[in-house]
């Protein structure tokens, strides 16, 4: 399979406008991962269109390009796409605005329902959201539950069960939706990778169609099969999650794989510029 993938380096040519995952792709915690800053040099540099997307739905596209900045990454925020702003505008097409909505989650998915004109509230809510929430506690979970029982509808921004930090894996958002699942036997509607909701909105802001466009990603359940749920050329970064030796066991298989943005970078200017 790796001669495979190698023998097939110049479909990398083909690619024109990427969809970067950003955690364990650009950068693990607060630190930046090799070849990030190259790689985003030269996408500026070569007008190339991409969007940072990413399932995390924890910061604003302000705090994110603030972020990046800190680590010598400059974007802007139209160019970053989080699960909570995808989360908000999938909501903006099933519900009016004004719709109270009970939501789990930090400055990112607050201001994305915000912007979108929900209104935020713990008792007689149609909606449950949940994203990632650092504080997360019982009293909480309790009011999503109670609400999901009662007939809201049980939104998930991402189903991440694990994010990678600086000291190793800690829980995820999918933690706290098993929780909410378990409590009340409703599964999570998924806005963020593995389904397609969040890369089609990529493409729609970058004015890109799924030929020419490839996702770069670390976890093979979420940014791969997202991926090919969206009909986009996969790549595999191995800096994040996904190892070698769950690529070879996972039946989500990517069209690329390389050890980090900047061994991709290496390979595809190569080719497009051939």
């Amino acid at each position: 399979m790796k001669n495979q993938r190698e023998h097939n380096l110049e479909r990398l040519g083909y690619i024109h406008n990427l969809i970067i995952d950003m955690d364990g792709v650009l950068y693990r915690g607060q630190e930046r991962l090799p070849g990030a800053r190259r790689l985003l040099t030269y996408l500026v540099e070569k007008d190339v269109p991409f969007i940072l997307a990413t399932n995390n739905s924890t910061l604003t596209p302000q705090q994110y390009v603030a972020k990046l900045a800190a680590m010598d990454i400059e974007v802007t925020e139209r160019q970053i796409l989080t699960s909570g702003q995808a989360s908000a505008l999938y909501l903006a097409k099933v519900a009016s605005p004004g719709t109270k909505v009970y939501a789990i989650g930090e400055d990112g998915l607050f201001a994305a329902l915000k912007e979108q004109g929900f209104q935020i509230a713990e008792q007689a809510v149609p909606y449950v959201v949940v994203g990632m929430d650092r504080q997360l506690t019982w009293e909480k979970l309790r009011i999503a539950a109670l609400a999901i029982r009662a007939g809201a509808t049980f939104i998930g921004t991402n189903p991440d069960t694990t994010l990678p930090t600086e000291e190793g894996l800690v829980p995820g958002n999918g933690a706290s939706l098993a929780a909410l699942e378990a409590a009340t036997d409703v599964p999570p509607l998924i806005i963020g990778k593995p389904q397609p909701t969040l890369l089609s909105l990529a493409m729609e802001k970058m004015g890109a169609t799924r030929e020419g466009t490839a996702i770069v990603g670390d976890r093979l359940e979420t940014d791969i099969l997202g991926g090919k749920n969206a009909g986009v050329s996969t790549v595999l970064v191995l800096s994040g999650i996904s190892d070698r030796e769950e690529l070879e066991a996972s039946p989500h298989q990517p069209d690329f794989v390389f050890e980090n943005v900047g061994d991709f970078l290496h390979s595809w200017r190569d080719q497009r510029e051939q």
